[in-house]
């Protein structure tokens, strides 16, 4: 049985796993369009559009709809839901892609608090500014449910990394005291139960596909979800060795051509890995990787 066989469905993390800036990641749009399975394209950028990624995927080969793509603003947007009712006002913090998943959903953005808004969805915007921040405080100190996108602190550049959403939220959290009552992206669950609640497929039949260990790996756990970690982005065979229980995949595989792998020859590493772990977790550390995990590294 071939692993994409064994799922009803794919939740696809994008940087890193399906593109690397504009280029596609080697193996990732074949493999993908070979899988014969539905895909939602998850990411905690909040500030692009759907349609914007949708766009760039299309330009890559494959073949999605606008609603193939899921961001962390429309997953809290999705979230908000269940606190507040549609045609609140809502302050949105961000870049384009945060006020357009507010409106999906009926909610008017604003960007005062003198608009009373009845939530706040701070997500990140190149454009944002200390006012931007201040008004989120505001409205915060005066009753506003707090919603974040995301909470990673650092965002990858060409010139390096820059301070990312979650340094943005810990600004606010500063002036307010507190954090947010919910974050939508990963590692929190609702960007991945949105997606699975889009693919009509419960969570445990979803296959989550990342490249980082402590959001795409530690979401699909908060979710439920079975996850295959690829090594084509930011961590690595010894990250995934040394990983806590909350980040560690079922399966691990060195790109995106493990869909059409057979399940027993990626069984094979995950029980190596297992094996690892459970050494680590007695307090036993291993100086060389055993041959299946280190066949992945060359």
């Amino acid at each position: 049985m071939r692993l994409s066989e064994r799922y009803d469905a794919i939740v696809c993390d994008l940087d890193g796993v399906v593109y690397r800036g504009e280029p596609a990641v080697p193996y990732a749009v074949e493999s993908l369009a070979g899988a014969g399975l539905p895909v939602q394209f998850a990411t905690n950028n909040a500030s692009r559009t759907p349609g914007d990624v949708a766009a760039h995927l299309r330009r890559l080969g494959l073949d999605v709809q606008d609603g193939d793509v899921a961001t962390s603003s429309q997953a809290a947007a999705w979230v908000l839901e269940r606190h507040v009712q549609a045609g609140a006002r809502v302050l949105a913090v961000g870049g384009d892609g945060v006020a357009a998943a507010l409106r999906e959903r009926g909610y008017v953005p604003v960007h005062s608090v003198a608009d009373d808004p009845a939530a706040v969805v701070q997500g990140y915007g190149a454009q944002v500014t200390a006012t931007d921040l201040a008004q989120a405080a505001y409205a915060i100190q005066r009753g506003a449910l707090w919603v974040a996108t995301n909470t990673d602190h650092t965002l990858p550049t060409a010139d390096g990394e820059a301070p990312g959403n979650g340094a943005l939220v810990l600004a606010v959290g500063a002036a307010v005291g507190r954090g947010p009552e919910v974050v939508a992206g990963k590692p929190d669950e609702p960007l991945y139960l949105m997606c699975a609640e889009r693919l009509g497929v419960p969570p445990e039949r979803v296959l989550a596909i990342g490249d980082r260990l402590e959001t795409d790996i530690e979401g699909a756990h908060s979710a439920g979800m079975d996850s295959l970690f690829v090594l084509t982005g930011v961590h690595g065979i010894a990250d995934a060795v040394l990983a806590p229980p909350q980040c560690r995949p079922t399966y691990v595989a060195r790109d995106l051509r493990a869909l059409d792998a057979p399940v027993e020859e990626l069984a094979r590493v995950s029980t190596a890995l297992r094996a690892e772990w459970e050494r680590r977790d007695r307090g036993e550390d291993s100086e060389n990787l055993p041959s299946d995990l280190a066949q992945l590294v060359t």
